[in-house]
């Protein structure tokens, strides 16, 4: 079995979590990704971030929101995803990058437009009366 290690940020606003769709994807995915050799959680996060969203997360202020597992949208069946979430403040101005197509803000009633990890999240968002139906 493969496990792919991904963080991701999560940040709310108005019972609405900010959500990335990268060029070429049919899915959204929360902004974040995958950790590089030696990277700890922090150092994946801001790094991630930054190129995603050009934005600098404040470390000092992250939680740890949970950690979920799932199949890995895209990938072959078995090979899952460990998606370790954060929540932290930033500084900057929220943009998409070169890779990103679109920034979106969704709520659960978007559930099925994001990959099947996000599901996972985007319920318990809901169910800790942190994301709107």
């Amino acid at each position: 079995m493969t496990v792919i290690d991904k963080i991701a940020w999560i940040h709310l606003a108005g019972g609405a979590v900010l959500s990335t769709r990268s060029k070429g994807k049919d899915v959204y995915y929360l902004p974040g990704g995958k950790r590089e050799p030696g990277e700890s959680d922090m150092d994946t996060l801001v790094r991630e971030v930054r190129e995603e969203l050009d934005v600098a997360i404040a470390v000092s202020s992250s939680e740890h929101l949970g950690t979920f597992h799932a199949q890995a949208h895209g990938h072959a069946t078995g090979t899952l995803v460990r998606m370790t979430c954060y929540t932290a403040e930033y500084a900057g101005v929220l943009g998409a990058s070169s890779e990103i197509e679109e920034i979106a803000w969704l709520t659960h009633r978007d559930r099925p437009r994001v990959s099947p990890v996000d599901q996972l999240i985007f319920d318990h968002l809901r169910d800790t009366a942190r994301l709107t139906s």
